[in-house]
């Protein structure tokens, strides 16, 4: 069972990023396929994996989240919790939107959301760095956003 795209997937996918909620006669018109192969082609995409799940991307302005900051944070070892396991705590703070493990000087990229910076000020200091693990912060605040996908 093969995981790669082709040409055909990748078509399907692109067009479900662009709107997930389009149909699947609606996608299998824009890209000039029938619509039973659309459909039989994205059930296979979900039963391998290929597709996790389909997402709403909000405007975050308008739902009172408009601060966005990018959070590096390093791990402090020895601590009795693993680097995965730390990430798993600050996923499930709130405000919090995405934790990745990365390379380099910080362990940790994180992103959150608030109504302002005094509220994500709050979150990283009486929230994160009280974690069992969390050493170093660093904060850097989004002035605008070009381009986020799902």
């Amino acid at each position: 069972m093969s995981n790669m795209l082709d040409k055909k997937d990748n078509l399907i996918l692109k067009e479900l990023k662009k709107n997930s909620r389009q149909t699947t006669k609606q996608i299998a018109e824009n890209i000039n396929l029938p619509r039973v192969t659309v459909h039989d082609r994205i059930k296979k995409m979900i039963k391998k994996g290929m597709i996790k799940k389909f997402s709403v991307i909000p405007d975050y302005e308008k739902i009172g989240l408009p601060c966005k900051v990018i959070i590096f944070v390093s791990f402090l070892p020895n601590v009795n919790v693993s680097q995965k396991e730390l990430a798993n705590k600050i996923a499930k703070l709130p405000r919090i939107y995405e934790v990745d493990i990365i390379s380099g000087e910080y362990d940790l990229l994180i992103k959150a959301r608030g109504t302002s910076l005094k509220e994500i000020g709050k979150l990283v200091v009486e929230k994160l760095r009280q974690i069992k693990g969390v050493g170093r912060t660093l904060t850097c605040t989004c002035f605008e956003n070009i381009k986020e996908e799902m």
